[in-house]
Order: C-alpha cells, then sequence, then structure tokens
C-alpha cells in the first residue's frame, strides 16, 4: 500500500522519496507534506525541544514548489521536502545561536553554502534543530535553548551535537535534518536514535559563508534520515553533482567502486563497549556476509594515542582563536567554554604544527589500511542513551569513563577526513537504538550509500525502528 492510501497513515509519516513520488504522481502536494509536518512538531517537540525556531518562509516555500509540481517542472529530486536545519548552520532569516548566549538574538541575512544549495533544490527549509554550545559536545543541551530528549525515551539523550537533528527526524519532524559532524556528531546521534547518519568526506559537500570552523577541517555537514535512499538524495544535491556523474568521475580517477572485504572492528584496546552494542553489532556484521563480502573480524591496524592526546586542544585552540576574532562572544559563554579558550589560549603555537603533524601521518596510515580491506565496520556508538542532561556517561560495562568515552569510535575518522555512514542494528533488551558505522577510502561515499541500500533490504530488525514513525 502506497503511504496516504491508508487514512491511517499521514504524510508525516513518509520517506522524502516516498513524498516525492507522491508530488509527482499529484497524490499529495508540498504544502499538505508541510502542514503535516508542522502538526506532528506541534504535537510532539514540546515534549523533545528538538526544534528550536521556525522559519517564516517556509509555507511560501511549499506554495512555490506545489506550483512547480503542477506545472510539471520541480527543481530537483529534494523539490517540496520539509528539511531542517542545524543551529550551527545558518539559514537566512531565522536565528543562528550556536547554542550561545551572546548570539541569542542574531539572525543572519544570507544560507550557509550547504544551506543554499538545499534551498536551490527547492527543498522547504521550516525548521532550525538544537545543539550544544558552539557543537563541541556529545550530548544536546544549552543556556539558550535548553536539553533534548530521544523520541525513544525523552529523559535520555538523542546524542549530539546533531542532536536535535536528530530527534527531529526520528520523531517525524521531517523525513530529512541537516547537521555536522566533527567527531562523530551526526553518526553517533543517528545510532541513539535509530537513523542513517551520513559522515561525507572532507571537500565533498564545500563550506562557506558559516560560522568560523573551531575543529580544524574535520567538521563536515552532512544528512541524517530515516533511510538511505533518502540521505542519498540529499548528498547528490549537497555536493552538487548528480549520482551519474559522480560515478564516472570515480571510474575515471581510479576510486573504488565495489567492495569485496570488510574489516570489522567491535572494540578498542583500553575502551569499554556496552555488551549488547559490541554483540549486536558483530551480529549485524554478519549480514554483510550475506551480501556475499567476506567479513574479517580483527583490531584495527591504526595507532590512535597520539590523536588521542591532542584531541582536546583542537577544540581549545579553536576556541582561543575564536575568543581573539570574535571576544563577545565567549565574554558571554559558558564557564567551561572560557576556560577551554583560556587552556588553547596558553598553548604554544609549536601546539598547532604537532597537531598537523599527527593528522597527517594519520591520514597516511588510514591510506594505507585501505589498501589491504575495502570497508571498516566499527560501532557508532560505546553507551546506549544516557540522562538527557548529562554530559557524558561516567561509566561503561562498569568501568569508569571520561568525556568520550562514549565517542572512541568515531573522532579518528574525521580526523582522517574518510567518510562514514551509521545504520541502525538490533535494538537493546531495553528498546534503545544501536548503530554501526561503515567507513570507506577517501571520497567514496557512493560505494558506502549501494552497500548500506543492500544491507537496509535484508535487515531483519527494521521494523522495530519503524514502529516509531507509526505512533
Amino acid at each position: 500500500m502506497a503511504p496516504g492510501d491508508d487514512a491511517m497513515t499521514a504524510l508525516w509519516q513518509c520517506t522524502a522519496t516516498e513524498l516525492v513520488a507522491g508530488f509527482r504522481a499529484k497524490q499529495w502536494s508540498p504544502k499538505e507534506a508541510l502542514d503535516s509536518v508542522l502538526e506532528r512538531l506541534e504535537a510532539v517537540n514540546p515534549g523533545l525541544n528538538a526544534v528550536i525556531a521556525l522559519a517564516d518562509d517556509a509555507q511560501e516555500a511549499a506554495e512555490r514548489s506545489s506550483l512547480r509540481y503542477i506545472e510539471g517542472r520541480p527543481l530537483s529530486p529534494l523539490d517540496g521536502v520539509p528539511i531542517s536545519i542545524k543551529d550551527n548552520l545558518l539559514l537566512a532569516g531565522v536565528p543562528a545561536t550556536w547554542g550561545t548566549t551572546a548570539l541569542r538574538h542574531w539572525i543572519p541575512d544570507h544560507d550557509e553554502l550547504p544551506v543554499a544549495r538545499l534551498r536551490q533544490a527547492g527543498a522547504v527549509l521550516f525548521a532550525k534543530t538544537n545543539a550544544p554550545e558552539f557543537t563541541l559536545e556529545g550530548y544536546t543541551d544549552n543556556p539558550v535553548y535548553g536539553v533534548t530528549g530521544s523520541p525513544w525515551a525523552p529523559a535520555l539523550t538523542p546524542g549530539g551535537s546533531s542532536g536535535g537533528a536528530a530527534a527531529a527526524v526520528a520523531a517525524g519532524i521531517g523525513p530529512l535534518a541537516l547537521g555536522t559532524d566533527g567527531g562523530g556528531s551526526i553518526r553517533r546521534p543517528a545510532a541513539h536514535c535509530g537513523l542513517v547518519g551520513l559522515k561525507p568526506s572532507i571537500g565533498t559537500v564545500p563550506r562557506a559563508d558559516g560560522f568560523p570552523q573551531i575543529l580544524l577541517d574535520f567538521e563536515v555537514a552532512g544528512p541524517l534520515a530515516r533511510c538511505v535512499e533518502d540521505a542519498a538524495l540529499m548528498l547528490n544535491v549537497l555536493e552538487g553533482a548528480c549520482l551519474e556523474d559522480r560515478q564516472s568521475w570515480m571510474e575515471h580517477s581510479g576510486r573504488r567502486t565495489t567492495a569485496s572485504r570488510v574489516l570489522c572492528v567491535s572494540s578498542l584496546p583500553g575502551c569499554p563497549v556496552d555488551p549488547q552494542i559490541r554483540r549486536h553489532v558483530e551480529k549485524a556484521a554478519t549480514t554483510f556476509s550475506r551480501m556475499g563480502l567476506e567479513v574479517v573480524f580483527d583490531t584495527l591496524p591504526l595507532e590512535l594515542a597520539a590523536l588521542n592526546e591532542i584531541w582536546s586542544e583542537v577544540g581549545q585552540i579553536g576556541l582561543a582563536h575564536l575568543a581573539e576574532t570574535h571576544p563577545t562572544w565567549l565574554e558571554h559563554a559558558s564557564p567551561k567554554y572560557q576556560d577551554m579558550a583560556n587552556a588553547g589560549a596558553r598553548l604554544p603555537a609549536s601546539r598547532l604544527w604537532h597537531t598537523l603533524d599527527v593528522v597527517s601521518c594519520l591520514r597516511r596510515q588510514v591510506d594505507t589500511l585501505f589498501t589491504s580491506t575495502d570497508m571498516l565496520l566499527m560501532p557508532s556508538i560505546a553507551a546506549l542513551s544516557w540522562p538527557a542532561s548529562q554530559a557524558y556517561p561516567p561509566t561503561i560495562d562498569g568501568q569508569p569513563v571520561g568525556p568520550r568515552g562514549h565517542a572512541v569510535f568515531t573522532g579518528w575518522v574525521n580526523a582522517a577526513g574518510n567518510p562514514a555512514i551509521n545504520l541502525p542494528v538490533e535494538p537493546s533488551h531495553e528498546g534503545l537504538p544501536i548503530g554501526l558505522q561503515l567507513i570507506g577510502p577517501w571520497q567514496s561515499e557512493h560505494l558506502l550509500l549501494d552497500l548500506a541500500q543492500r544491507y537496509q533490504r535484508l535487515a531483519p530488525w527494521k521494523a522495530r525502528y519503524a514502529d516509531l514513525w507509526e505512533r
């Protein structure tokens, strides 16, 4: 039965792919889709605090899109699709606070480049989603808008820093969200919310006209979606090339377009992992065996100690630079971030060059890794969702951990610059989502998406995640 045929099926429950099929068939309009999403927002957002602001021009954009479909001239495969934007990305006419008090009332007059590409494609950019202050946390809370909860368990966190984006999509407040990932900030919230979340390679989705970069070139923009097909639709718009052009470019440039060997790494030395996460990710890895790929279970052949040693300094140095260029922002920031900026200012310039050397060495190691394996499969998260107002879980599997204990699997991928996609696996016995990340060679996004679609078709547990979208 097609979406919308059943009187019990609302348009907010549709994927972007399904919505567009209905637009083209004139079963429903972008205006009707937006109205359904806004009704859903009104019903569930007060209990989640995922969406923090609405775009005044969204209704007008939906009406223009509806007219384009009537005239048979949609702008792209995303035309008319309601999409929310993470608060740290600039959306013209809507507040962009970055979760910090000094920017509480700032309204940009332009779109950041990835947002502009979505608007040019006809997407209906209807809302901003919540994020932690300066998007430097793995949960979602800030002094401007407060804490965001998970649709699966509102007292627990949806992760961060794209926690509002993930919570919105998982709750049916739009089928797609644009987030950012500087250390796992798309993949981990996607894992905590049962979503697909794609972190593109460095350079695949251009960034310009936005907030200053704090995390060097580690932070990239990408989609959160309820299905792989929707993530692919958004990526094709964000990267500015159609799938056929991208595939042709990969073939002519020698980029890998097929995969036969997957390395599964379910734990890292000295890093505790929730036993359910490890077990369910290893079980999900066998799905790739059913797809005809060789799955090898082994350790990660990378040396991450040097990166772990300097990781916190990256954010400190970034905030120190922000304090110099925008002093009032840090003057009104939470004390935690003032302390981080002060710590960064005390570091000698040589530490930045040391950081760049560490990153360069890691990138060479990762390039070598992908000469012997085609894809890497790991958990996206080391811990299940924890209380929403708590910055991180203090223990994992009974062992004490620090602020990044739950995030040990993701940050190195940002430093390396490689693409990675989160895919849901079997939920925990408490009913909490779990995700695996599939990591590929540089600029292998469409190979990742192809494998992810095949995996999605075989996943026997996916109906359990669909339950939320049917409520």
